[in-house]
């Protein structure tokens, strides 16, 4: 049994500081993808790595595969895209019938080699342990502590913790429990302890497995090959490496699957709640998620936005792409014709070359450019997903203006981001959200629009067809099913040991101090653009 990888990148290749892309890209991001495949006779690798691509949006930082031909586990990961960290000879040398991918982008702990997942790990009995995370946990703390004393370290200590990752914790634990009971008993006695959001996918030798916290508040499904099995973080993936959809991996479900079958165990009673963003933008619009397609789901917010926030206009043009269903929705809605009014760099997008500030000062230009005859003279409508620090709207509504745009009205189809999100999305910090501290009216003078609406939650509950119970809306309502820590032991660099934001940073931007100062990237809230 072998785990082997990628040398680690010089510095050159691995900026200590990565690129700044908030003024390019002003969206909130996901942090992850997960794939799995168990197909004796299929090639697992390229199957994996048409999985990840399909997931690329998920996560843009890093990416990795792990392999197991049965006796022994080899993984393969680094810092990039999909297609630039693996090439055909790469492939080629995944051998085996079970493989875990993932693509990263990180909400807890930074950008480097080491954070890079499928996480590995070699038990006391010399087999091997490949794990990918999607979602973020909230007690990474204590499972921090809980591996310094195994480790006889003290409770805080790292032992020689290379990766700051709660996905590594995890990992290591899982190995720590398998030694005596083996890895699908030492992971019913340790998820129950895990609480967050996790959709997990890992594998030993001989089994993949899957699991899914008892919210079920990150997407994972189970697809079926004509050799084999698949799980992954959207059904999309599924479609591209050709499987059929099952089911959706149950929240509280453990999945076991080798050559004797698939075997299902409960760890937790379920209580789900989705989280909603996954349907107003992070999943892509051809998936499906509790039987919502979402692209009928987003168009359904456009029209229902049309309803709640009308206004006289000549044009409706979506912010491309995430903008555009809902665009479509509101033209629908509203009778105003529909058009294409922006034009996108389908290039652009998270990068490990450092840009120049020549080239950063472009901003919103760098990405996305108006068609200036079909805006001039026009009064519009701008349909856009969300709204986190305002950078791309406000950026966006004067480049309209300077197009020759009469008047600028944007109508935004999630409700005002208002808080943090801890459970897989780098929302950050409230002294980032420009909601945080500012009502509707004040949000709208900041970005310079001459009106501005929000879907209503209730509204956007409504496109979605789920049960409002069933969903996780925290990052507007501030109603967290998953009990927060105390904020000391909260934040994206928390296993790195960086300074916390002193208390209470958060609340003189929001007028709310207390235990939602801090979120992931709140170390440098306050400086970013």
């Amino acid at each position: 049994m072998l785990g082997s990888h990628r040398n680690e990148p010089t510095p050159a290749d691995t900026p200590d500081d990565p690129p700044d892309t908030a003024s390019i890209d002003d969206s909130p991001r996901e942090e992850c993808g997960v794939f799995g495949v168990w197909a004796p006779g299929e090639d697992v690798a390229n199957l994996t790595y048409y999985g990840l691509y399909a997931l690329q949006h998920r996560g843009q930082e890093a990416a990795g595969i792990a392999v197991s031909d049965g006796r022994r586990m080899v993984v393969f990961k680094d810092l990039g895209l999909v297609s630039q960290v693996f090439d055909e000879q790469v492939l080629a040398s995944l051998k085996g019938h079970i493989a875990v991918g993932h693509c990263r982008y990180s909400t807890t702990g930074s950008v480097t080699w080491e954070n890079a997942q499928p996480t590995f790990r070699t038990t006391a009995t010399g087999s091997g342990i490949a794990l990918g995370h999607n979602g973020n946990l909230v007690n990474t703390a204590d499972l921090r502590d809980e591996i310094a004393q195994l480790r006889g370290s003290g409770v805080g200590g790292r032992g020689d913790l290379a990766a700051t990752t709660d996905s590594d914790l995890l990992t290591e634990l899982l190995a720590a429990g398998a030694a005596d009971t083996g890895v699908e008993e030492a992971a019913m006695r340790l998820l129950p302890r895990v609480r967050g959001a996790f959709s997990l996918v890992f594998a030993d030798e001989q089994t993949l497995y899957a699991a899914r916290d008892a919210h079920g508040v990150r997407p994972l499904v189970l697809g079926r090959l004509e050799r084999g099995w698949v799980i992954a973080s959207e059904t999309a993936a599924l479609d591209i490496v050709g499987a059929s959809m099952v089911r959706e991996v149950e929240p509280g479900e453990l999945l076991a699957i080798d050559a004797d079958g698939i075997r299902s165990s409960r760890f937790a009673a379920p209580e789900p709640k989705g989280c909603v963003f996954e349907f107003v933008y992070l999943a892509r619009p051809d998936t499906t998620i509790s039987g919502r397609s979402l692209h009928a789901a987003r168009v359904e917010i456009g029209r229902r936005l049309a309803l709640e926030h009308p206004v006289e206009a000549d044009l409706v043009i979506p912010v491309p792409e995430s903008g555009t269903p809902a665009a479509i929705g509101y033209a629908q809605g509203s009778g105003i014709p529909y058009g294409q009014g922006l034009v996108k760099n389908a290039y652009v997008g998270r990068t490990f070359i450092q840009p120049s500030q020549t080239i950063r000062q472009l901003g919103i230009r760098l990405k996305l450019n108006p068609l200036r005859e079909v805006i001039r003279g026009k009064r519009l409508v701008v349909v856009d997903d969300s709204i986190v620090r305002g950078n791309t709207q406000r950026a966006l509504v004067r480049m309209l203006r300077e197009a020759g745009a009469l008047e600028v009205h944007v109508r935004i189809a999630s409700p005002p981001v208002r808080w943090p999100c801890f459970y897989g999305i780098d929302f950050a910090t409230r002294a980032e959200l420009l909601a945080g501290s500012l009502d509707a009216e004040g949000v709208r003078r900041s970005i310079g629009s001459d009106s501005l609406g929000y879907i209503s939650l209730s509204g956007l509950v409504a496109a979605t067809e789920q049960p409002r119970s069933r969903l996780c809306s925290a990052c507007f309502d501030g109603e967290y099913p998953i009990p927060l820590p105390e904020e000391a032991r909260l934040g994206k660099h928390l296993l790195e040991e960086l300074e916390p934001v002193a208390p209470g940073v958060s609340g003189a931007a929001s007028g709310d101090p207390g235990p939602l100062a801090v979120g992931y990237g709140a170390s440098d809230a306050l400086g970013r653009p």
